[in-house]
């Protein structure tokens, strides 16, 4: 039996693609189980109720990635 959880969006930060079939990839700020929100990266159906597998990143992870991505 799947584990109970809960998930609110609290930033919509972008859309990185949408596919044929309306789900689209975003990195969004995602509050998981009441935690403190992370940064997060996955697909998402159009009307967020359901998800595929994603990313999450802390904020430490966050800086590290946009200093590698800056120096591409």
């Amino acid at each position: 039996m799947a584990k109970e959880f809960s998930y609110e969006i609290m930033e919509e930060i972008a859309v990185l693609s949408e596919n044929a079939k309306g789900w689209r990839k975003e990195f969004n700020l995602v509050s998981w189980n009441g935690n403190p929100p992370k940064f997060d990266i996955r697909d998402w159906a159009p009307d967020h109720e359901k998800m595929g597998k994603g990313l999450t990143l802390t904020n430490e992870e966050i800086t590290v990635l946009k200093e590698h991505l800056k120096d591409m």
